[in-house]
């Protein structure tokens, strides 16, 4: 059994991480703020801590009480538009805090770090699908600021031995199948549990934001991947850190769906119509954002079990209609 910290494993990515962890019989110590996660989404078994990341005295309290294994940071600012908004503040919010996590972590003598990171990366793409070889170009803060902690780490490596993986990933959605966690976002802005919410009278008709991109139907198309697939890649990136060198992997299903196909599985999955209506474009939307992710599957025999959108759809679902106020809390 191993020991490891999971920053932001309050949140919808990282609490599907823990409990990954968990299942596999590991110890795990949760560092979260619940700003934006939720005390309900640690599981019992999980130790949290509830500490800001700029703290570095409560974060250098936690590395002395438990000696880990690897840490695996998920805590940042993530909203892009928000990003457009306060490019200063996401800037120094998420280098600032990842790069003093993994300092922290370096000084105690864990060197194994998995950086959650992001599409974002690419802006918009010189080729699609994106691979791990594509031209890094943020079109935003939020997308840079990882590119920034990315370049970090790239140094604490060369100097201090730091091994890390980065993943890369695109469009997570859909729920853990056994209904132990789900996505609860205040504001939500990801457009499957947006359509769930519209269909269950939730919320208002949904915002397509533009039908005239050259693509099929017009609007834009995204990799999904499952969340559960996701945790599931970061666990095969830190098991390839224990015999090998740092790594960056773009993680994906590989094809995309358009903002129309979610809507039609979503109206097929629930058996209810998603009420939506058309809107103007959103600076900086690219029209095609699709993952190769042939690195990660070749080196760590990673492959999604939940690719299919209608079981995304489908587990998506099942968990917002069970909570019907998502974790019912806010911290």
């Amino acid at each position: 059994m191993a020991r490891y910290l999971v920053t932001g494993g309050a949140g919808f990515v990282g609490s599907h991480a823990v409990l990954a962890l968990l299942d596999r019989g590991h110890e795990v110590v949760v560092l979260d703020n619940l700003t934006q996660g939720h005390r309900a989404a640690v599981p019992s078994a999980a130790t949290l801590v509830e500490a800001e990341l700029a703290d570095t005295r409560r974060v250098a309290e936690v590395f002395a009480t438990w000696r880990f294994d690897a840490v695996l940071h998920f805590a940042a600012l993530s909203i892009v538009g928000a990003s457009m908004r306060e490019p200063l503040h996401y800037i120094a919010e998420n280098v600032a805090h990842s790069l003093r996590l993994a300092e922290a972590a370096i000084k105690a003598g864990c060197l194994r770090f998995v950086l959650s990171s992001t599409a974002a990366l690419f802006g918009d793409p010189d080729r699609v699908p994106i691979d791990e070889d594509c031209r890094i170009a943020p079109s935003n803060p939020y997308g840079d600021s990882k590119r920034m902690v990315e370049e970090g780490l790239a140094w604490a490596g060369r100097i201090h031995g730091l091994r890390f993986a980065t993943l890369r990933y695109f469009n997570a959605a859909g729920s853990d199948p056994a209904g132990r966690a789900g996505e609860d976002h205040d504001p939500e802005t990801h457009l499957v549990p947006l359509a769930i919410d519209a269909a269950l009278g939730r919320r208002p008709a949904l915002t397509i934001f533009g039908d005239d991109y050259a693509t099929p139907d017009g609007t834009c198309i995204r990799d999904y991947v499952h969340v559960t697939d996701l945790a599931e890649a970061h666990i095969a990136a830190l098991a390839r850190l224990e015999t090998h060198g740092s790594c960056r992997y773009n993680v994906g299903s590989g094809h995309g769906a358009s903002v129309k196909e979610v809507i039609a599985a979503v109206e097929r999955v629930g058996g209810r119509a998603v009420p939506h209506a058309m809107g103007p474009r959103r600076a900086g939307d690219p029209a095609i954002l699709v993952a190769a992710s042939d690195r990660l599957r070749a080196e760590t025999g990673w492959t999604p079990k939940h690719g299919s959108l209608d079981e995304i759809v489908r587990t998506a679902w099942a968990w917002r209609e069970a909570h019907p106020k998502g974790y019912g809390d806010r911290g």
